[in-house]
């Protein structure tokens, strides 16, 4: 025996690595240290704040994945993970700097990390961060052959005493929507469940034409909201922001407002985007499930002071008012008007 016959290969690992190294060198600054490679990545923080303050960030993909699998689209899974990470990062009020990815396969095929890879490198550039390290394991006989799965991990920095949260939320606040048209990367158990048909058809490359917009419009890649909020943020323009995951918008605004007091969301402000009406009616499911379970078109949901609503709105565009923050009545941080 050996180790290539129980499954794993070092020859295409070592492939692998090699395919990714220029795409990961591709994003760095002058602040990396280190070629990917090593045992540690070194990234050089001086002189970025006068108290620097280090934030980090890990994330998934989730079940997403599979339907990225069946259509064999790699890429997009860059800009979800990607995505996950650093807009949890924004929220605190940091700057991305770097990141790193772990990969798990059940076979190693260079060709498709070089695709998730490029995919993570052309999401991360807008943001200013490098790809710094990461790791690829491979996993036979525990996953399937072509089963990928994914996990990324990004490191911000902002100035001590600059950062956002509850403790800059004032009753009259607004609660500013920034949009998403899809579903980003939650959810997707639940989508699972209700496609199961869809996605096996066009695994099998028999999917109707509606069939595959459908889908489309499914797994489409996440919108990163970090390049268009830092400018905001930097501003002190927010206040506190959500970034709305898994949970909802009420599941993760509720993160960000103080004791006494609570975000109220109206939801005849927007509609949502068809996608997510479509899921409700074809898998008849509920209108409280629906907004526990998906962002229902509202990507980042920001707390702003009034007097800041107008020049927010002009350096977002796109962007609505959905609640205000009042007084807590019903023992709730947020909830639906």
């Amino acid at each position: 025996m050996d180790y290539r016959s129980a499954g794993v290969d070092l020859a295409k690992a070592e492939e692998a690595v090699s395919a990714i190294k220029g795409i990961a060198a591709s994003t760095h600054t002058g602040r990396v240290l280190s070629p990917i490679g090593g045992f540690g990545a070194l990234y050089d923080i001086a002189g970025l704040a006068n108290h620097p303050v280090l934030v980090s960030t890990t994330d998934g993909v989730g079940t997403k994945i599979e339907l990225a699998r069946a259509a064999k689209r790699w890429h997009g899974l860059g800009f979800d993970l990607v995505a996950m990470c650093v807009d949890d990062l924004v929220c605190t009020g940091a700057k991305p700097l770097f990141f790193l990815d772990y990969i798990a396969v059940g076979k190693n095929d260079p060709d498709v990390i070089a695709a998730v890879v490029a995919g993570i490198a052309d999401a991360l550039r807008p943001t200013g961060a490098s790809l710094v390290g990461g790791e690829i394991a491979e996993h036979p006989g525990v996953m399937e052959e072509e089963q990928i799965d994914l996990a990324g991990f990004a490191v911000g920095v902002m100035e001590k005493g600059r950062g956002l949260g509850p403790e800059r939320v004032r009753e009259g606040d607004v609660i500013v929507a920034v949009p998403s048209p899809n579903l980003r990367s939650n959810g997707f158990s639940l989508v699972r469940a209700i496609y199961r048909d869809l996605i096996e058809s066009v695994a099998a490359e028999t999917a109707s034409g509606a069939d595959q917009d459908l889908f489309d419009s499914l797994v489409e890649p996440s919108v990163i909201y970090t390049p268009s909020l830092l400018p905001v943020v930097e501003r002190g323009l927010v206040a506190a922001a959500a970034h709305i995951t898994g949970g909802g918008i009420i599941g993760n605004l509720s993160r960000v407002i103080p004791d006494g007091l609570a975000a109220v969301i109206d939801a005849r402000c927007w509609r949502w985007p068809a996608v997510f009406e479509r899921i409700a009616t074809d898998g008849g499911v509920s209108l409280e499930e629906m907004r526990s379970t998906f962002n229902l078109g509202v990507g980042m949901a920001l707390a702003i002071h009034p007097k800041d609503a107008e020049e927010v709105a002009t350096l977002l565009p796109g962007s609505f008012a959905i609640g205000s923050v009042e007084l807590e009545t019903g023992g709730r941080r947020a909830f639906w008007s």
